[in-house]
């Protein structure tokens, strides 16, 4: 999913870095006032977790690829789409600058695809589930999943506006493979909230439902 150079204008790259810039500036500003000293290593893990999920690149045809996203992971475990934004975009400049993984002048798309649409999408579609289910299995799987093939989808309109590649065969290719690695990533969220909450419950802004018990009367 990571756009390389070239493969968008670079007037449409502007825009899409402007569009990311206005989301960068208020993950900041959401950095500011909610990032506290337990919360850095936390930060710091998902964002290195994030990473190495993000390494293992599938090829998809027309010169894409595809991979998990992590974006649902961050906006759930930090109570916000904004730390998705923020964790994503250290992420996509480290693998950008030092890796080459995605160009710099198509990273405001790839910000916009991952972190933006990615954190947006997966962080409201868990609240709405969990409020209707109260199930964070479910809550979790639905919400990395469309997190993962959203992003994916928006991605394959870049492409076509940028003429790049077809719609229908971009659609195709982009939500076919990423459909099937959302699987992949809806478990290992799942995995990883759990994991997490257990262990730290103190330093994450979401909590597991805790079953009621009534008593019973003598």
């Amino acid at each position: 999913m990571h756009i390389p150079d070239a493969f968008i204008p670079i007037p449409q790259g502007v825009v899409y870095w402007l569009i990311a810039l206005v989301f960068i500036a208020l993950a900041l500003r959401w950095a500011r006032s909610e990032m506290s000293e337990e919360k850095i290593p936390l930060i710091a893990v998902l964002a290195a977790g994030i990473f190495a999920l993000q390494s293992f690149n599938l090829p998809v045809s027309m010169g894409t690829s595809g991979h998990l996203v992590g974006g649902a992971l961050a906006a759930i475990i930090l109570g916000s789409p904004f730390a998705a934004v923020f964790i994503l975009t250290l992420v996509l400049i480290v693998q950008g600058v030092l890796f080459g993984d995605g160009g710099i002048t198509t990273m405001g798309a790839n910000i916009l695809n991952m972190g933006v649409i990615g954190g947006f999408v997966g962080y409201y579609t868990f609240k709405a589930l969990m409020a209707a289910t109260t199930n964070v299995n479910i809550a979790g799987f639905a919400a990395a999943w469309l997190a993962c093939l959203i992003p994916a989808l928006a991605c394959a309109f870049e492409m076509y506006f940028a003429g790049t590649f077809p719609l229908r065969e971009g659609l195709i290719a982009m939500g076919i493979y990423h459909a099937l690695i959302g699987i992949i990533e809806g478990f290992v969220t799942v995995f990883a909230i759990k994991l997490i909450v257990t262990a730290r419950p103190d330093i994450v802004d979401f909590a597991l439902p805790v079953p009621v018990t009534q008593g019973v009367k003598a």
